[in-house]
């Protein structure tokens, strides 16, 4: 493979950079990094193509409010990759953890926070940017925590439990000056962003129908994730979101209406979630959207988007590398691994050095809390529900 190519997408230029060999993590391969700089589409956001010979005058100063998995595994060994930032500090209610990150990270003590003096942070210039990582139903309180101490902040997915939450994190976010964005990281993967310009240049024609799945088989049942007052739900806010995030880049629409139907087997285990979901999306152009989500089994991993003259897809889909893509005439175009987690952070610090507005700003996962809250309310009624 040609490591230097460019990649052409409409409106887009992915500018594979750096290309690192593969490592393994939990659960699943982790593939390591090319950097991507990339104008936007309207619908997904990319790197704001800029030259990277040079080494920036400013790396953001990251803390991240959070040290479970997702930050251990993933996160934090993003950040070296960045050309923007660097991690400077760390939020835990976990001494333990406290101890260990400052030891592995080099992190001084006047870095380190827990959940109850976030306030301090706005003394300490070290830190520009929180990345809160806490669980779900944490993550408007943690938000507001930081916009108050003057930070801008990066939220995992889903933004919250409920559109209010979202609305107060945005609301406080704006208050403070300070810069809000989501996690959502497919918006920078070079396979999301080709099957992108499939639909919108119409490759395979008008498209009819998008079938979207993703889900796993959950251990723990003591875990935080099934916990409806931290998790705001089951699979459907977990993995699910990833799901209804692809039916609306690859349309390019906003849903119209929802129906839905919900499943549970174990009683036991998902007492306050569902345990399986699937709903239908209706578009206004006509597409229609068929999605799903669980936890009690696995192998759910794709879309596929089907056209007047083919189809094309990603399968696996969501995972943190090994997406492959496929189309109907075998045309598939190769894309060199990169780290999705160095690319968001990547350009949410841009954003910020340059004071222009994130593509995947609060009002994104505004949209998604508010069309899940219609699915679950689908499910319970029995009813289509409108999105109008």
């Amino acid at each position: 493979m040609n490591k230097s190519r460019l990649v052409k997408v409409r409106n887009l230029t992915i500018i594979p950079v750096q290309i690192m060999k593969n490592q393994f993590h939990t659960r699943r391969e982790f593939l390591k990094t090319s950097t991507l700089a990339a104008t936007s589409l309207p619908f997904v956001s990319a790197l704001a193509a800029r030259a990277q010979t040079a080494a920036p005058e400013k790396k953001l100063g990251f803390a991240l409010a959070g040290l479970g998995s997702l930050s251990t595994y993933q996160i934090a060994p993003a950040l070296p990759k960045t050309h923007f930032c660097k991690l400077t500090g760390i939020i835990t209610g976990t001494p333990a953890k406290a101890e260990r990150w400052k030891a592995q990270y080099n992190i001084p003590d006047k870095n380190i926070y827990d959940y109850g003096n976030m306030e301090k942070m706005a003394d300490n210039p070290d830190i520009d940017v929180v990345y809160v990582v806490t669980p779900n139903g944490l993550h408007a309180e943690h938000t507001i925590k930081a916009a108050k101490a003057g930070k801008h902040v990066l939220c995992e997915k889903p933004m919250e439990v409920s559109p209010e939450k979202c609305r107060q994190m945005i609301d406080a976010c704006k208050s403070a000056n300070r810069m809000l964005a989501v996690g959502y990281r497919l918006h920078f993967e070079p396979n999301h962003l080709e099957c992108v310009r499939l639909g919108r240049e119409k490759v395979f024609g008008n498209m009819n129908l998008i079938q979207a799945e993703y889900g796993f088989r959950i251990g723990d049942p003591k875990q935080w994730r099934l916990n409806r007052a931290l998790s705001g739900g089951g699979p459907l806010m977990d993995v699910g979101i990833y799901a209804l995030q692809a039916a609306r880049y690859l349309s390019g629409e906003e849903p119209v209406s929802v129906s839905a139907i919900a499943t549970n087997n174990d009683p036991v285990k998902f007492k306050d979630i569902e345990e399986s979901i699937a709903w239908q999306l209706k578009f206004p152009g006509g597409i229609i959207a068929s999605c799903g989500t669980t936890y009690n089994f696995s192998g759910l991993d794709r879309f596929r988007v089907f056209a007047d003259r083919g189809w094309f897809e990603l399968a696996p889909a969501y995972g943190y590398g090994g997406i492959q893509g496929r189309r109907s005439d075998g045309k598939w175009t190769s894309f060199p691994p990169m780290d999705h987690f160095a690319a968001e952070m990547d350009d949410f610090a841009q954003c910020i050095l340059n004071n222009q507005p994130t593509k995947v700003p609060g009002e994104e996962g505004l949209r998604d809390l508010k069309i899940m809250m219609a699915i679950y309310e689908a499910a319970q009624s029995g009813k289509t529900i409108s999105l109008t």
